[in-house]
């Protein structure tokens, strides 16, 4: 392949190395409490530009009246699933100004939800809602993100006693609820 097209075989090669550092910076990489604190902002529209019915849906559960979406995914996750599920209490869309730092690029989150689980309340963070749950049909440096936060919030997880941020990645509202139940 290198003698046919060297800048495609460098590439490769180069693509295929950065992802084995991915997956080897994965299993040692340790994420630290720093002093670093988000205000409300994180879940404040400074220009909400959109659509009311295409990409603006109004809301009741979400801690705004309006809520922006950047795909039908979400659309569908929001209206058939945190509006109408009994256990949300309330939830948010993060914005891109909440990140986690990861060796392959700041990485953020797509909601924060507060679910009711019987007499418990606790805050699911979810990395992305995902047309599909096949690792093989998530971009690698994406999937090394969400490795990443796993690991950002089994940090987190480790100061709190009582109460714990679940994390995950979800295709649907079911598979959220099918989670939660897994966990509790």
């Amino acid at each position: 392949m290198f003698k046919k097209n060297p800048e495609e075989f460098i590439l490769k090669v180069s693509n295929l190395i950065n992802n084995e550092i991915g997956t080897v910076l994965i299993e040692s990489i340790k994420y630290n409490l720093t002093n670093k604190t988000y205000d409300n902002s994180i879940f404040t529209i400074k220009n909400f530009k959109g659509k009311l019915g295409e990409d603006i849906i109004e809301v009741k559960k979400h801690i705004y009246d309006y809520l922006k979406i950047d795909s039908n995914i979400e659309r569908k996750f929001a209206e058939n699933g945190l509006e109408i599920g009994k256990e949300i209490k309330v939830y948010a869309k993060l914005l891109k100004n909440f990140k986690i730092e990861t060796p392959v690029g700041n990485y953020n989150p797509d909601w924060a939800i507060v679910i009711e689980n019987g007499d418990e309340k606790e805050i699911f963070f979810i990395a992305e809602t995902k047309g599909s749950l096949d690792s093989m049909e998530i971009r690698e440096k994406e999937r090394l993100k969400i490795e990443y936060a796993k690991k950002h919030f089994e940090a987190l997880n480790s100061i709190f006693e009582d109460k714990k941020i679940n994390y995950d990645v979800v295709d649907s509202y079911e598979t959220l609820i099918k989670k939660i139940k897994l966990k509790s």
